[in-house]
């Protein structure tokens, strides 16, 4: 691994773990030449996965888009970035489950079903992008949705 600092391609590893759920190795490594300390992190690179989009495309499929989008939904919330990359891997484990294609609906939807549990604000932000609200009404019969689905 090269160093971000002097660039030397010697190091030393002082720790590793399991992260993202047993998905990742988390390493923390340390320059031979400069002493500069740098963790690394070490993934199974995944199937190529593709989305297929409201409009017939075919996307690429991508967990930082994903998780931007999570992310908007619960800015100034009080929940930290680990929590919502277990969201995404939630969601990850359910959709890629022996399938290589999947439509945007049903990503969009399992994401609502799954904030929609977790934190009310972020669900009726995350819906109102993804269902395209359009007026004051569409907030007021979402929020009577949630309402229902969770008394």
């Amino acid at each position: 691994m090269r160093c971000p600092r002097c660039q030397n391609l010697e190091d030393r590893v002082l720790d590793s773990r399991t992260v993202r759920d047993g998905q990742a190795i988390r390493r923390r490594r340390e320059c031979i030449q400069c002493n500069k300390r740098f963790t690394t992190y070490e993934y199974i690179e995944p199937e190529e996965h593709k989305v297929r989009k409201r409009d017939g495309r075919l996307e690429l499929y991508s967990r930082e888009k994903l998780l931007k989008s999570i992310r908007i939904a619960f800015a100034k919330r009080p929940f930290h970035l680990d929590q919502l990359e277990q969201i995404v891997n939630q969601i990850e484990n359910e959709i890629f489950v022996g399938e290589n294609e999947i439509s945007s609906s049903k990503i969009g939807e399992l994401v609502m079903s799954i904030i929609s549990k977790i934190d009310e604000v972020a669900y009726i932000r995350f819906a109102s992008v993804y269902k395209r609200f359009q007026e004051t009404g569409d907030f007021r019969s979402e929020i009577s949705i949630l309402r229902k689905e969770n008394s």
